[in-house]
This record gives structure tokens, sequence and C-alpha cells, in this order.
């Protein structure tokens, strides 16, 4: 028999929410055993009656019955079990139970104490407003494409974007170190072009590779982008890890904004009864994570996802959490020129719109000038559904 344990903890507590499928009259008998999975991970029986029963196993605090054989579940747990850190706070939210059947992570609720552990985005709106020279307007990006030209024909595309208008060019998320066009020698051409066409032109454009690369190599990169004078980092935390991501962001001696890419994590998101809610792994633990811009499929595109994911998405980006910065939702993945007012009507002007191949259709130059004339237009567009504050961390 264990010990009993008198514990240091403050009493503070967050609270994860969970959608359950089954049968109602089975729904708390599972949270039970989540919250005690998530914690301790020992039988509960064994557990005397001390502060490890009464502090550190989650604590089910509600369970609600949403539809047909659907619950949602909220359940506490001590902020002290986090370690205050962000790969722990994910592991208890949804380690273990991430390879349960029927259970999806919906929201999350992170009291001021906790919060004050992540810094999120070094920007966010405002610092990327201030930087790029851009106070109303949606931000304008564009990723460089195709994979297979090389370092001279990416800078020659990325000089033509900068002269057109386009505030962030990125890589590309498939672009890393492939023969064709070596990842210095690329960074290095398509920093340098920008910087003279910002020079040339007056733009404050910026230029942010990719950092998919191998873990040992992740640091070295991110400082040899820096110093050729990349504006930011492409990070793809579905394979480098969230918290790769958040120190990237936090590093001093990086101080570039970040740019956070969906590749690797659909599966989270795209089955209804299990994964994570769309709004809060790439609204809410992006931000958390330090992305000052979050990439995601837009409805109508190549993707699955639609209005309501979409709009969850772009309402957690700019939720209310704690003192972090909104973050630039950045909708993508097969938008066109010729959508460009109906998807800045719907997500509004804190909003980094992205379109890629379709501005290589004809004129790269005369594309470009398309974008930003019919951007400056919708500008002064009333609040979208979008925009607004709504589900998220608070």
């Amino acid at each position: 028999m264990i010990a009993p344990r008198t514990l240091d903890v403050t009493g503070s507590r967050f609270v994860a929410t969970y959608a359950i499928v089954g049968p109602h009259d089975a729904a708390r008998g599972r949270a039970e055993s989540i919250a005690v999975e998530q914690t301790i991970e020992f039988p509960a029986d064994l557990v005397p009656d001390d502060d490890v029963g009464r502090h550190v196993i989650g604590r089910v605090e509600s369970v609600v019955p949403s539809g047909a054989d659907r619950s949602l579940v909220r359940i506490s747990y001590a902020v002290e079990t986090s370690g205050g850190e962000l790969p722990q706070l994910l592991n208890v939210v949804f380690g273990n139970c991430s390879l349960y059947p029927g259970v999806r992570l919906v929201d999350l609720d992170l009291p001021p104490d906790l919060l004050r552990r992540f810094p999120g985005p070094r920007f966010g709106v405002p610092g990327l407003r201030a930087l790029l020279g851009v106070p109303h307007r949606p931000l304008l990006t564009t990723a460089l494409k195709p994979m297979g030209l090389d370092a001279g024909a990416f800078a020659e595309i990325a000089d033509v974007l900068v002269r057109g208008g386009i505030d962030v060019i990125k890589d590309d998320h498939g672009l890393a170190n492939q023969p064709f066009a070596p990842w210095e020698a690329r960074v290095r051409a398509c920093a340098a072009a920008v910087r003279s066409a910002n020079e040339a032109t007056g733009a404050h454009s910026i230029y942010m590779p990719s950092l998919n690369a191998p873990a040992d190599e992740i640091a070295e990169r991110a400082r040899i982008a820096r110093d050729a004078g990349a504006g930011g980092l492409l990070v793809l935390p579905g394979l480098a890890g969230l918290d790769t991501m958040r120190w990237l962001a936090a590093d001093e001696t990086i101080g570039l904004p970040i740019m956070g890419h969906p590749a690797f994590l659909g599966s989270f998101v795209v089955g209804e009864d299990a994964g994570i809610e769309h709004g809060l792994l790439f609204g809410t633990i992006f931000r958390l994570a330090g992305a000052d811009l979050v990439v995601f499929p837009s409805y109508g595109g190549r993707f699955s996802f639609d209005e309501d994911a979409c709009a969850s998405i772009a309402r957690a980006c700019r939720a209310p959490l704690g003192d972090l910065p909104p973050a630039f939702p950045a909708p993508g993945g097969g938008m066109t020129i010729d959508r460009i007012a109906e998807i800045h009507a719907f997500y509004g002007n804190d909003t980094a719109l992205l379109v890629g191949g379709d501005l290589h259709r004809g004129d790269l130059l005369a594309n470009v000038a398309r974008m930003r004339s019919a951007v400056e237009t919708g500008s002064a567009a009333g609040s979208p559904a979008a925009a607004t504050t709504g589900p998220g961390v608070s």
C-alpha cells in the first residue's frame, strides 16, 4: 500500500472538454477512466485518501448529453500535473486517451497562472502588421512553387512577388533539402532577392523558408536563415514537434515570426469521433506553441474542411487567451484569385490570404496585382462571422 502523501499544490486547475461517443449511461464511467488514465495511470482504489487522490487524479466536473450517443465531458486537472510545460500539458489532456476510440478533445480552459507559462506568438497580429507596414488590410501571402526548380528560379519568382505587392513569401512546405534546390542555397538566394526588391520598391515583404529538417539540424538552419536575411520561418509542427515551434518562437537569438503549417496533422481533425477539434488544434494550441500565422486548408479548396471548421480556426486564432496576442489565420489549400473577395469577406481583415499555384496562371506580376486590388477593394467590408470572437480558450 502506498503511504499517504501531502503535496504542495495551489488548487488551481485547468479543464479539458471531451466529446465521448457511446451510450449516455456509460459516459460517466468512461470519463472517470480518462481522468485516471491521463494522470496517475494506476488503480485508483490503491491510492490512499490523500492529496494524490484529492488533487492529482483528474476530476470529472460534468457529463452532459450532446445528441444521440454522444456526451460532452469536462475533466479538470491540477495545474501542477502539466509541469508548466507544453509537451506535458498536451500529454495530460490527450496523451493516452488519444488511443481510445470515440474520444475527441474539443476545448481547453486554461487559468491565468498556467497561461503565463506560455508567451505564445512573438509578433502576432499587431507585431506583424507593424513589421510589414500593413495597418489594416489582410496580408497577402503565397508559397514558392513548384518543387523541382533550382534556387535561382525560386529567387526570380520571389523578386516578382515582392514587386507585385505580396507581403509574406514562404517556401512551399514540400521544399526541404532536395538536390535540385539545396536548402541553404535556396534560402540565401531567395532572402537576397526579397531584400533587393524591398530596397528597390520600398516594400517590407518577408521571406519565410521551411524548417522541415532533421531534428539535429533545425537550430542551425534557423540561425542560417536569420543570418541570411530571412524574415520569418515556416515550421511543420506535426513533423518537427509543437514544442520545437514553441522553442523557435521563444528563442531571443532567433527572434523571427513563425508560420505554422498543418502537414501531418490532418488525422487529428478530420474524423468527427476522434482527434482534436479544428479550432482547438490549429487556433489555440498553435498559438500556445508560438505561431504568428496559422496555415490551414480553407473551405472550397482541395481539402475537406467546411465553413464551420474554418470559422472555428479563425475565431480561435483571435479569441482572448490570457495575454497572448492573436495570430493571423492563413487559409489556403487551393484558393484562387477569383475567390479573394469571398474569402476576404468570410475571414475579415485580420487574415493572411494565401493563394499559391493560381497566381502562376498567366502573367505572375499581373495576377499578384489583381490579388492586391481585390483585397484593397474589400478591406472596408463589415465584420464577418468568422472574424468575431467565438469558441476558444479564455
